[in-house]
């Protein structure tokens, strides 16, 4: 009967072996034995044998997850069998009988499954569910290179969908500092005589106060993009600072005389300790700025009303000053205390809150690149501390 066409054949050595290499001359006499060892063996005994160097092929020995080469493995007929060290030739002497029994009773297997007939009365040889030690290299690095595309999708699939959650909450969380700004501003223009130049029906201290609160508002907005903007850059990109003389206690109380109306609404208490000789410190003093409104509107946010906040500034060695931040908070789990500081790690319990889960990540890279640490402990009432260093300007 004629042989079907429309079935490809393969011709499938019984038994096939990888043999792994690299280029160090220590390995090289080795690998010389082995090899002349194994082509005695193809002598006697037909199988398919494939030289694979790691240095070439570095995939394939991570597939295998081998820690020694040289080393020698069996792929089929299965089971899998690695041989490595530096006894391979003997350790493959005393497998070899079993290796060469399982190779003849695969070919067997093979034989009595040869020929079927269809239902037209074709001859048709089955096809062999084990690729060649050629095809196998090959389905293995494009095993590994869909794997790697697919962590690329899901990483890209993140990413929009954290831009889709950034974009719902920035067109909320604007708002509110917009809706203040506005009427500020608007109350201010109503109350405009140009004629005389003057504010009618304002006093001047309600009048002083709503420029602030304009120009607050505005500062908040201006944050809330320029944070955006930077964590949109990715962490990898180098985060530009202008570092020079700033006295951190005095930033410090400007930026809670910015907040005083958030934490005067909660009825919050805020302490501080921040010592007159506190050193001055070599720093950006607008990215200092965005790490102490990030933290000091955290501790309002999380501190309960009539709860109290602390400031505390610690010069703690010759080259070091320690910032710290407290609340009452409900704290921070210590099995979350390194996350938070990931980009988008947000806590369970805030997914209903406002906020993008990038305030602290943008507060770490900034001290960071300040050559400065930042960390959360316990507060000893409750709440959470955040500290930071940044280093003393140097006298």
């Amino acid at each position: 009967m004629p042989v079907s066409q429309d079935q490809p054949i393969y011709y499938e050595a019984p038994l096939q072996l990888l043999l792994f290499v690299d280029g160090r001359p220590k390995s090289r006499q080795q690998v010389q034995r082995l090899r002349a060892y194994l082509k005695e063996l193809q002598a006697e005994y037909s199988f398919e044998l494939q030289i694979i160097d790691v240095g070439q092929q570095p995939y394939l020995a991570e597939h295998f997850k081998l820690i020694a080469t040289p080393a020698l493995i069996k792929i089929h007929p299965e089971p899998r069998q690695i041989l490595a060290g530096s006894n391979i030739i003997a350790q493959l002497k005393n497998c070899w009988s079993r290796w060469q029994a399982s190779g003849e009773a695969f070919s067997k297997l093979q034989e009595d499954l040869q020929e079927s007939i269809d239902e037209h009365g074709r001859v048709i040889l089955p096809t062999s569910t084990i690729p060649s030690v050629a095809v196998s290299a090959e389905l293995i690095q494009l095993s590994d290179e869909i794997f790697r595309l697919k962590q690329e999708k899901e990483k890209l699939q993140e990413q929009l969908q954290f831009k889709d959650r950034v974009i719902a909450m920035l067109a909320h969380d604007l708002r509110n500092p917009l809706t203040a700004a506005a009427i500020a501003i608007e109350t201010l223009q109503s109350n405009y005589n140009q004629d005389t130049g003057e504010f009618q029906r304002l006093k001047p201290a309600m009048t002083a106060h709503l420029l602030k609160q304009a120009r607050s508002q505005a500062r908040i907005i201006d944050r809330m993009i320029a944070d955006l903007l930077q964590v949109g850059r990715g962490s990898d990109t180098e985060l530009p600072i202008i570092p020079q003389k700033v006295e951190i206690g005095k930033l410090c109380l400007d930026v809670l005389e910015e907040l005083r109306d958030r934490y005067i609404a909660k009825s919050q208490k805020v302490e501080t300790d921040i010592p007159k000789d506190l050193p001055t410190v070599y720093a950006d003093p607008e990215r200092i700025r965005q790490v102490l409104v990030n933290l000091l509107d955290n501790a309002i946010k999380y501190t309960p009303k009539d709860g109290k906040i602390s400031v505390a500034g610690l010069h703690r060695t010759t080259q070091k000053v320690q910032f710290s931040i407290g609340d009452t908070g409900p704290g921070i789990p210590v099995e979350n205390r390194d996350r938070i500081f990931e980009n988008h790690f947000r806590l369970q319990r805030d997914e209903g809150t406002e906020g993008y889960g990038i305030g602290l990540c943008l507060c770490q890279r900034i001290i960071r690149a300040h050559y400065g640490q930042i960390w959360v402990d316990s507060a000893p009432y409750g709440g959470a501390w955040f500290h930071f260093t940044l280093p003393v300007y140097p006298s």
